[in-house]
């Protein structure tokens, strides 16, 4: 009688400790399962299943040491690819800003820039030289340069004149050719031997208008340059001071 009670009580014990193992299993899947991004510590459930060992079925136990340490695994990979996604946007954001910059930047710097209007060049009059070329005193900057030489834009703008009788502002001028920048200033360019833009015309800094001559009142072959505060004769300003005051050296 007594045997049969000590077998009976093993049997309910093995039965409960197998009960109490997979409620574990079951409620470590149940809190995974909700997505709770929680790092299963397999030691403890490797701990857990050694002590349990003695007492339970040898499947019990290794079954619930595998669904730990799968849901243990799956917790890792989810959590690095969150981690290289968020590293991937981050990334994303910064070339997307480097990209802004370099373009604001690029914009600004093409925006203020200036050149001289010519290459290769030497310069001769200068600007408010008196003598007897000039009516009362030279309005402007030579730049001597054999004729066909290229003349630029010295800045982004608009052709407002072009043409002959130094378009418009009388014939000691020649050919000419007048471009509005921003903010009120204008380029002139004169004694040219061929004109290559129409009035309305949008040029870039840099970009070809002309080719220097002799046209007009001129002692040689050059390019007349003046900086103006309006499109016509009589509104100059120092032309080479005004190059250097943005960075041109002349």
């Amino acid at each position: 009688m007594s045997q049969r009670v000590t077998s009976r009580s093993s049997r309910t014990s093995l039965l409960r400790t197998r009960a109490a193992v997979l409620a574990a299993g079951l409620g470590a899947s149940a809190v995974l399962g909700a997505g709770v991004a929680v790092a299963v510590d397999t030691a403890a459930v490797s701990g857990l299943a050694t002590a349990v060992e003695a007492t339970a079925a040898p499947g019990v136990a290794a079954a619930v040491q595998e669904q730990a340490t799968a849901q243990a695994e799956a917790a890792e990979a989810a959590k690095a690819a969150q981690a290289a996604k968020a590293a991937q946007a981050v990334k994303a954001a910064k070339a997307a800003t480097t990209v802004k910059k370099a373009v604001a930047v690029k914009a600004a710097a093409q925006a203020a820039s200036w050149v001289d209007p010519v290459k290769n060049y030497r310069l001769s009059a200068g600007f408010a030289q008196s003598g007897a070329m000039w009516q009362s005193t030279h309005s402007g900057q030579d730049f001597a340069v054999p004729t066909g030489t290229s003349v630029v834009a010295a800045h982004g703008g608009t052709v407002v004149k072009a043409g002959p009788n130094g378009a418009g502002d009388g014939p000691a001028y020649g050919n000419a050719v007048v471009i509005k920048h921003g903010n009120g200033t204008y380029s002139q360019y004169a004694h040219l031997s061929r004109i290559d833009v129409k009035v309305g015309q949008v040029v870039a800094t840099g970009q070809h208008i002309a080719r220097s001559g002799n046209t007009g009142n001129s002692s040689g072959p050059h390019l007349h340059f003046e900086i103006r505060t309006t499109a016509n004769y009589g509104s100059a300003v120092d032309p080479v001071a005004f190059l250097r005051a943005r960075g041109v050296t002349v």
